[in-house]
């Protein structure tokens, strides 16, 4: 079975973490762990002078470190030294740094949330055949894929708003013109990039759903660019920050998101680690930078 890989966030740098199955836990890249803690140029060597010294003064520290595959930033997968979290928790007294304690914090923030559940449901996604039996580009499927994330956390799961919601001073379409708005951006042609990116730009601006609208589009995007472009988006492309800029630009003009999402396709539309790494962005988009997700309306 391929390995599961997830990319967390904290302070806006990655995190990898891998999926052990004979613990049944996620296990976190030491030397990413240095690297947010030391702020170091080079955590990796960093990494290894510290192991080398817990292994003689600490070797109690070290007897739970497993080596596993993870890519790294050229794009390959090498053996990576990794730790689940009580030991993550135990080596932390031994790497001075100014984020220790926000990291703990970050670290030890529950899974057993709505992110953290919907975050699981979205991995399950790819394997659970549903993607394949979807019809890209329609309200159905779009409510399907809200369904498929929230179901059994919100009551609302793909289910059309009768709300109206705004965010940041915009508000969105107005809930009793749904009748009208979603046949029509559902009809918008999607047999170009342009095209693809304008229906995607619309079904934004509707915000069909209380919340949960940018994880269940992304994933809808994804779909329209697969089946008429044999692309999809590598979301790890997108800078957070200029990805939602170019979001509430595209409200009056749509240039700035088609740029981003123009340069960061590929053709990888069935690879497993591409789908996790863009379900991990698309979450980390949709939380603060430092702190655990927050839940706001509209989303």
């Amino acid at each position: 079975m391929t390995q599961k890989l997830s990319i967390r966030f904290f302070n806006d740098h990655e995190v990898r973490a891998a999926w052990d199955e004979a613990s049944a836990q996620w296990l976190f890249s030491a030397a990413d762990i240095v690297g947010v803690l030391t702020e170091s140029s080079n955590p990796r060597k960093y990494w290894s002078v510290l192991k080398t010294r817990l292994r003689k003064e600490h070797p109690e520290l070290t007897t739970n470190c497993r080596q596993l595959k993870m890519t790294a930033a050229d794009g390959k997968r090498y053996l990576t030294d990794c730790f689940p979290q009580k030991e993550i928790l135990a080596l932390i007294e031994f790497i001075p740094g100014r984020n220790a304690v926000s990291f703990i914090k970050w670290l030890t923030y529950s899974e057993d949330t709505i992110d953290g559940k919907s975050r699981n449901k979205a991995y399950a996604l790819f394997e659970s055949g549903l993607l394949t039996m979807l019809e890209p580009g329609s309200v159905k499927c779009l409510q399907q894929i809200h369904a498929y994330l929230f179901g059994g956390l919100y009551d609302f799961a793909g289910q059309i708003r009768n709300k109206n919601i705004s965010k940041g001073g915009f508000t969105f379409a107005n809930a009793l013109y749904f009748d009208s708005i979603l046949p029509n951006i559902e009809a918008m042609p999607e047999t170009t990039l342009d095209e693809i990116i304008g229906k995607y730009v619309e079904m934004n601006v509707a915000h069909p759903f209380m919340e949960g609208n940018g994880r269940s589009t992304r994933i809808w995007l994804d779909l329209m660019l697969k089946r008429s472009l044999k692309k999809c988006v590598d979301w790890s492309k997108i800078d957070k920050n200029e990805y939602l800029a170019a979001m509430r630009e595209s409200v009056a003009d749509s240039a700035h998101i088609r740029q981003l999402l123009s340069g960061a396709l590929t053709d990888r539309i069935d690879d497993r680690e591409m789908f996790m790494k863009g379900i991990d962005y698309s979450y980390y988009y949709e939380s603060d930078s430092d702190e655990p997700p927050v839940h706001g309306e509209g989303k």
